[in-house]
């Protein structure tokens, strides 16, 4: 593929280009986030194993315990990823172990915007907006509207069996929203490089302004929800590429590289004009 320098391209033909803008990035490493959930036998590791660029990536690990009654979160959390009235785009790579034990089918959260609401006590503590996980093979999105309280106001609309995922391989997904509380927002979320929901004119948050955390990170949640199922107790997931911005390439996990020093660089072809 032949490179160009946008700035210079656009130059040449006397064009104003829109340059994109990267809010955050980690190259998979656990330097850079707010914090991590790693509850129970759950943990979060730095990895040299499996990589999708560069040198290191996130391991995410859980492990069943059937004399444990909590949640099974394993996540990387960065603060302050959105409020409403937000545009934004956010992306990352993720690999499922080799042998990742798909049937029978149970759901594994991959990503999540969450935020704190038990303040508001009304029986509603960290709250996901939305989330992307598989369920058995398939993946799956949700967006979440309505009022926080009471909680039977919170209303959700799902995009399920959107594409096959496969095991021991790395796969790329990035998410724009626009974050609205009435009929004025939109969904998209594209999966190796295919767009897989595309949703106008819909509520996307709750009409709560408050800031959302953007978590990266396996969360076996149907284990606590919906109980065990198959032999597979131990459950790994890798993570890299991981960011934001303004633009897709901002979000993409092919779109950028970091340098050394952790700053980051654009990978611009002719296509980002």
């Amino acid at each position: 593929m032949v490179l160009f320098n946008v700035a210079s391209v656009c130059l040449a033909l006397g064009m104003t280009c829109v340059q994109a803008t990267q809010s955050w990035h980690n190259s998979g490493t656990k330097s850079g986030w707010d914090t991590f959930t790693h509850e129970h036998k759950g943990t979060v590791d730095e990895v040299t194993d499996q990589v999708y660029k560069g040198s290191t990536a996130l391991r995410m690990t859980q492990i069943h315990d059937s004399s444990y009654t909590g949640r099974y979160h394993s996540e990387a959390v960065k603060y302050n990823a959105y409020k409403k009235g937000d545009t934004g785009f956010y992306g990352f790579a993720f690999r499922l172990q080799d042998n990742w034990q798909f049937s029978p089918a149970q759901g594994y959260n991959l990503a999540q915007f969450i935020a704190d609401f038990s303040d508001l006590k009304c029986g509603e503590d960290y709250m996901p907006s939305t989330m992307v996980w598989i369920d058995g093979d398939q993946l799956a999105t949700r967006v979440k509207f309505g009022d926080v309280c009471p909680t039977k106001n919170q209303k959700i609309k799902e995009f399920k069996n959107l594409k096959k995922v496969t095991a021991g391989q790395w796969h790329r997904v990035e998410i724009q929203a626009s974050w609205k509380s009435d009929n004025t927002g939109y969904i998209k979320m594209w999966y190796d490089g295919e767009k897989v929901v595309e949703a106008y004119n819909l509520p996307t948050n709750v009409g709560d302004g408050r800031a959302f955390q953007f978590r990266v990170g396996l969360y076996a949640n149907t284990w606590h929800d919906h109980g065990y199922e198959g032999t597979q107790g131990t459950r790994q997931v890798w993570y890299d590429q991981i960011a934001a911005g303004s633009a897709f390439k901002d979000a993409d996990p092919d779109g950028w590289v970091a340098t050394v020093g952790g700053s980051m660089r654009f990978q611009n072809t002719y296509d980002d004009l």
